[in-house]
C-alpha cells in the first residue's frame, strides 16, 4: 500500500489464502478497497523452491484464477473510480442498548464479540455510573486511541467507555483509576500478531496496598480479585475500544494465547526486593502510583534457583533460549533477586541488567537466521538504522547482543516459598501514573 500510495507505483500484494479477509479490510480502512490482491496457498515456511515455484505458476485458492494471470492483470488494469479515494467510517456506537431480558443480553454481548467469552457483569446506568464516581474526570473526556495492528485506523475513546469495560469484567470501582492509566497507555493487549502475543501488566507504589492487590504468592495467578479484574477490563477495553479483536479479520494469532484473559497481571513485590521498584527506575518516585504495560508476551524460560558453580553458564542458556526479537524480562521471586545480589554482586538492576545485555550473544551468522529479525531487522540494518547497520557487517562469528540494553528489565514478584524465576518474552510500551486518573 506504501509503494503504491505514496509513490504511484503500481503493485500487486501476495498473500497467503490465510489472509484473505484481513488483508481485505486493511486495504479497505486505508482508503485503497481496490488494491490488487493476489493469494497462493499456505504455507510458505519449509517449502522448497520447487514447491514454491509450483504456488506461482498454480491457481490463486481464492479466485481460481491463475496467479500470475491476476498478477500481470494487476499491474496493467488501471483503477476505476471505486478503487482508490477517501474512506470515512462511523465510529460512534449507541450508549445503550434496548432492554431486554438478563439472559437475551448476555447472549447479545456474546453474539456480538463485545466479551472475552467469558461470562460479564451487564454494565448498567447504575454500575457505570459507580465506576464513575472513582475518578475527577468527566465521562465524555478522552483517555487515548488505539488500535490492533501498525496498518490499522486508531479509535479514539471515552472515560465512560473505558467504564463500561471494567464493568463488565467485573472490576470495582476502586480498580477503576488503574483502569484508565492502563487504557491512557494506547498499548493494545489484543495486538493481532500471528505469534499470539499477550500483555503483561506491573503495578508499583501505595496503590497496590490501597486496592489489595497481590504481589506475593500465587501473585500471577487467579488469586487476587484485583489482579485478575485490571487484567481482564485492560483485554476486554483493548478489543472493544479499538475497533474489535475477531479471528481472521482483525486477530490472526495462529494459536491465540491463554494469557490474554488477565494479561498477567500483578504488583511489584516492592518490599521484599533488594533494589528500588520498576517505576522509579523510570522516573517516578516511590510514593507515586504507576502502571506499566508490556506486549508481545509469548515465551518464557524458567528454572530454580542459582547455582553456586555454573549459575552464568545457566542464566546464559535462558538467555539464548530466547527468541532474538523477543527482549527478556526477568521476574524474580525476592529469594532469587538476593541471590543475584550474592552470588553476582549486582547491586542494583541496572548492573544485572549490563551483566545480561553483555551475556545475551549470539555469533552474527546465527542471530540473522532468526526469521522475526529477517522479517522485522533485516530491513531497518539495510536502511541504515543502528546498532544493527552496524552488526550486519560483523564476521560470521562475531558475537553480536540479541536485544538493546534498554529493552531487558528486571521486576521482582513472589511470595519466596521457593527460588523460581523466569524470563519472559515481551515489550515494555510505557509507565503511566495513576494518581493522574483518580
Amino acid at each position: 500500500m506504501t509503494v503504491e500510495a505514496t509513490y504511484g507505483v503500481p503493485v500487486v500484494a501476495m498473500h497467503t489464502d490465510k489472509f484473505d479477509k484481513v488483508v481485505r479490510s486493511v486495504a479497505e480502512v486505508n482508503g485503497m478497497p481496490g488494491l490488487r490482491q493476489v493469494f497462493v496457498p499456505q504455507p510458505i515456511m519449509g517449502k522448497t523452491a520447487a514447491q514454491l515455484r509450483a504456488y506461482i505458476d498454480g491457481p490463486d485458492p481464492i479466485t481460481g484464477l491463475p496467479v500470475m494471470r491476476e498478477v500481470v492483470e494487476g499491474l496493467t488494469r488501471p483503477f476505476g473510480d471505486t478503487d482508490l479515494g477517501p474512506v470515512e467510517f462511523d465510529r460512534s456506537t449507541p450508549r445503550t442498548v434496548e432492554p431486554d431480558t438478563e439472559e437475551n443480553l448476555h447472549r447479545l454481548f456474546l453474539e456480538n464479540r463485545w466479551t472475552d467469552m467469558l461470562p460479564i457483569v451487564l454494565p448498567t446506568e447504575e454500575r457505570v455510573a459507580a465506576m464513575l464516581a472513582a475518578t475527577r474526570r468527566k465521562p465524555g473526556e478522552v483517555v487515548g486511541r488505539m488500535r490492533s495492528t501498525h496498518f490499522r485506523e486508531y479509535w479514539e475513546y471515552t472515560v465512560e467507555k473505558v467504564a463500561v469495560n471494567a464493568v463488565m469484567a467485573g472490576a470495582k470501582p476502586e480498580y477503576f483509576p488503574v483502569i484508565l492509566a492502563l487504557a491512557a497507555t494506547g498499548a493494545s493487549a489484543r495486538g493481532s500478531t500471528t505469534s499470539s502475543a499477550a500483555a503483561m501488566v506491573v503495578v508499583n507504589g501505595p496503590v497496590r496496598h490501597e486496592l489489595g492487590m497481590n504481589a506475593g504468592i500465587g501473585a500471577m495467578g487467579p488469586y487476587s480479585h484485583a489482579n485478575a479484574t485490571i487484567g481482564r477490563a485492560y483485554g476486554m477495553l483493548s478489543q472493544n475500544l479499538q475497533g474489535g479483536s475477531v479471528p481472521g479479520l482483525t486477530y490472526m494469532g495462529s494459536q491465540g494465547n491463554n494469557y490474554a484473559y488477565t494479561n498477567i497481571t500483578f504488583a511489584e513485590n516492592e518490599e521484599r526486593s533488594p533494589w528500588e521498584p520498576f517505576h522509579v527506575q523510570h522516573g517516578f518516585k516511590p510514593i507515586d502510583s504507576t502502571v506499566s504495560a508490556f506486549t508481545g508476551c509469548r515465551s518464557t524460560s524458567f528454572t530454580l534457583g542459582l547455582r553456586e558453580k555454573h549459575w552464568r553458564e545457566h542464566t546464559r542458556h535462558m538467555l539464548l533460549g530466547m527468541d532474538a526479537h523477543n527482549p527478556p524480562t526477568l521476574l524474580l521471586d525476592p529469594l532469587t533477586a538476593q541471590q543475584f545480589i550474592d552470588r553476582g554482586g549486582f547491586t542494583s538492576k541496572e548492573k544485572l541488567i549490563d551483566w545480561l545485555y553483555d551475556n545475551a550473544r549470539l555469533p552474527a551468522s546465527e542471530y540473522w537466521d532468526y526469521q522475526l529479525i529477517q522479517n522485522y531487522i533485516y530491513p531497518r540494518a539495510t536502511f541504515g538504522e543502528e546498532p544493527w547497520a552496524s552488526q550486519l557487517k560483523a564476521w560470521p562469528e562475531e558475537l553480536i547482543p540479541m536485544f538493546r540494553r534498554e529493552e531487558i528489565h528486571v521486576v521482582v514478584v513472589g511470595g519466596e516459598t521457593n527460588g523460581y524465576w523466569r524470563i519472559m518474552g515481551c515489550n515494555y510500551q510505557k509507565t503511566v501514573s495513576v494518581d493522574e486518573w483518580r
